[in-house]
């Protein structure tokens, strides 16, 4: 995933921009990024690795020395950026949150053009930022150049491009990610996440349509291209990726939580002791859920915090589930001889929740009642980083769907499997819960999910759901 945090101010910007960006280290995990524009200094920049140490570590002495009245900031899951590029529209400093899956495509169509060169990150790959930009400089002005950009990307971009004069924010043409601007007296700043902005002295002044482009300036910020009518904003940054104070589109990500919990103990009749919510993403579900059923709610477990940060997961997938598991401590009094109904925000490979609910059958747990807040995951996704998965042999209900049908499994099969009221469906789950050893396991349905949101279903994207764009 990743994010960004940019500031325009009359006075010098870095202490915004330090702890804006600091405050989206919940979206990425692997590096954090700043860079600044002073009139006199010119540009500056800085990137470190964050894997083993958080941000506001890594960059403090960056934030002593750096300087400068416009900057931008980034936590990236994979590239290193923000990326500072000479062309002929100047220098400029950019950075990128998306998913670009036609790179190849695009690379070649640029050498074709002219392009000399791009440089390759570790394993060969080409930094998706640095294709961004060499897009936008095949046009004749930045205007052009980021249209340009949003509307040839097959995936998902948004992205901030500063400048002497200004940082340029762009929202993906289908508003896949959010991009918001706030505002205060002397300066104005443009973030991924809302709450970001808050604590600094940000007011909301405006949430950017899909593929709208502004540019922002200590002034304000400026619309240069109208934002369009289609949306389809990924639904699971209410469920996962959010901050809970965040909000997209008027809906906070905590309301929409407490929503879905509300939804699936509607539909619920197991009779546990107690509910309890995974931390962090499930909690919030868990505590609709137990408001809804009259079920007390708890805390079998307690997420350790204080050295593990959400931004210290290493890249291996083998070593993010040990540390996952080594970061939920037991509370044994409310685990012993008791039955536990957990909420999740999902399951995807579904290790981690098989070996949490060993993990409790072990401390004395009697009976261990599962409810992801989201329904299977059936389709890797298109338009985000979302999953470190490879493959969609990766997702554990692609992998039962293969035990039950066979290797050529046909689209019309997969949307029997996804659809709740099928008996595919209801075999699939239960295959599911074998496989991970839970008493019951019952998901969330895509109908409730969606009326969570109150937001109209024809804006949201459910592709890793139901497939359908």
């Amino acid at each position: 995933m990743g994010g960004f945090f940019g500031v325009a101010s009359k006075k010098d910007c870095v202490f915004d921009l330090f702890f804006g960006v600091d405050y989206h280290t919940h979206l990425g995990t692997r590096r954090g990024g700043m860079a600044v524009y002073d009139a006199e200094k010119g540009f500056d920049r800085a990137i470190h690795n964050i894997e083993n140490s958080p941000f506001r570590t890594k960059f403090d002495k960056d934030m002593q020395q750096m300087k400068g009245q416009f900057g931008i900031g980034c936590i990236s899951d994979y590239e290193p950026q923000p990326l500072i590029v000479r062309s002929h529209h100047g220098t400029f400093a950019i950075t990128t949150v998306g998913k670009i899956n036609n790179n190849k495509e695009l690379v070649e169509q640029i050498f074709d053009s002219g392009h000399a060169h791009f440089l390759e990150m570790s394993g060969g790959d080409i930094n998706p930022t640095e294709l961004v930009a060499a897009m936008i400089n095949q046009k004749e002005n930045l205007i052009e150049g980021i249209h340009y950009a949003l509307e040839t990307i097959d995936g998902s971009l948004s992205l901030l491009l500063m400048t002497p004069k200004g940082i340029y924010a762009a929202r993906d043409k289908y508003g896949r990610t959010p991009v918001v601007i706030g505002r205060k007296e002397d300066a104005c700043c443009v973030a991924f996440e809302d709450f970001s902005y808050r604590n600094l002295g940000y007011t909301d002044e405006k949430e950017l349509g899909p593929g709208e482009i502004d540019v922002v300036t200590p002034e304000g910020p400026k619309v240069l291209m109208q934002p369009g009518k289609d949306m389809k904003i990924c639904t699971f940054l209410w469920v996962y990726y959010g901050y809970p104070p965040s909000s997209y589109e008027g809906l906070s990500v905590e309301q929409m939580r407490y929503n879905c919990g509300v939804k699936m103990a509607q539909r619920d009749d197991a009779k546990p002791d107690i509910v309890a919510g995974v931390p962090d993403s499930g909690i919030a579900h868990a505590v609709g859920y137990a408001n809804e059923s009259g079920i007390p709610f708890s805390r079998p477990f307690i997420k350790y915090t204080p050295t593990w940060p959400r931004s210290f997961m290493p890249t291996i997938q083998s070593q993010r589930n040990l540390i996952a598991k080594m970061k939920l401590i037991p509370v044994h009094d409310l685990i012993r001889d008791k039955s536990l109904l957990l909420i999740d925000d999902s399951i995807v490979r579904g290790t981690q929740l098989r070996e949490t609910t060993e993990f409790l059958y072990r401390n004395g747990a009697r009976e261990v009642h599962i409810r992801p807040a989201c329904p299977p995951i059936l389709y890797s996704c298109k338009y985000l980083n979302f999953s470190r998965s490879s493959s969609e042999m990766d997702l554990i209900a692609r992998r039962v769907i293969r035990q039950l049908e066979g290797d050529d499994v046909s689209e019309e099969t997969l949307q029997e499997y996804a659809d709740p009221e099928s008996p595919k469906y209801e075999r699939m789950q239960e295959e599911i819960r074998k496989a991970l050893n839970f008493t019951t396991l019952r998901y969330n349905r895509l109908d409730d999910m969606l009326d969570a949101t109150g937001i109209e279903p024809c804006k949201l994207c459910t592709y890793c759901w139901n497939g359908k764009e």
